[in-house]
């Protein structure tokens, strides 16, 4: 066989082998698409589940959250509705206690007009002041005490200052001008006092 033949057919064998590495890189090279193609084809798959599933669990914690909003609005309107009817009704207590002394107040009024002793109408008078007092007492209203006692801004309010008739009486309340009030324990009228210098 001439040289030129066995290097023409060499060379054919090697563009066949050439080919046939081709044709089984290609064949790989395709395999592997098609593995990829079915891997991402999984991986979408995959993700639109993913997606999905996020979607729904949006879905419910929205609802969830607007249900939550409605519920405390409602509760808002419900306590301020509450608030506004305390505001208004909260006396009703107190002026319920008060209406017996009203009456007693009308019928010692008829009774003025026709009696004829004093000292029992003082009496009748003094009665009804110690009911009403009572009926303050019962709704949490105190009188303030100053007979003798020192000075205190927080519940007195000095209005005058004379020498003290005697020395253990500086610096003491000797004379209240008017009586001062606590509503459960906070000041709603100061005393007004006259203290001993």
């Amino acid at each position: 066989m001439d040289p030129k033949e066995k290097n023409l057919k060499d060379e054919d064998i090697q563009a066949q082998d050439t080919i046939q590495k081709e044709d089984e890189s290609d064949k790989k090279e395709s395999v592997q698409e098609k593995e990829q193609e079915t891997n991402a084809a999984s991986e979408k798959e995959k993700l639109e589940e993913e997606l999905k599933a996020l979607q729904e669990e949006r879905d419910a914690l929205k609802d969830k959250y607007l249900r939550l909003s409605a519920e405390f609005d409602n509760y808002r309107k419900r306590t301020m509705k509450e608030k506004a009817e305390l505001v208004l009704n909260g006396g009703e207590k107190s002026i319920t206690s008060i209406l017996p002394v009203v009456d007693d107040l009308e019928r010692a009024l008829k009774n003025m007009e026709t009696a004829q002793d004093v000292e029992a109408v003082r009496s009748g008078v003094e009665l009804i002041y110690n009911k009403f007092m009572s009926a303050l007492g019962q709704n949490g209203v105190k009188v303030i005490e100053t007979k003798d006692l020192p000075l205190n801004t927080d519940f007195h309010e000095a209005i005058a200052v004379i020498p003290a008739p005697a020395e253990e009486q500086k610096g003491k309340i000797l004379d209240c001008v008017q009586t001062g009030y606590t509503l459960n324990d906070k000041v709603i009228r100061h005393a007004k006092v006259v203290v001993g210098e």
